[in-house]
């Protein structure tokens, strides 16, 4: 499987890849924040 692969040492480290997987985290993180908070607007907040 992809995800169980070793880390290849012969393969350069990419400067474009790393900072894909930050925005990519970042997204998600503001992903789930945003829902986090709808829900917390919907049920406790509501009025």
């Amino acid at each position: 499987m992809y995800f169980f692969r070793k880390k290849d040492d012969n393969r350069p480290t990419s400067f474009n890849l790393k900072v894909m997987h930050i925005i990519n985290a970042t997204a998600i993180i503001m992903f789930v924040l945003g829902i986090i908070w709808k829900l917390i607007d919907w049920f406790i907040l509501k009025k």
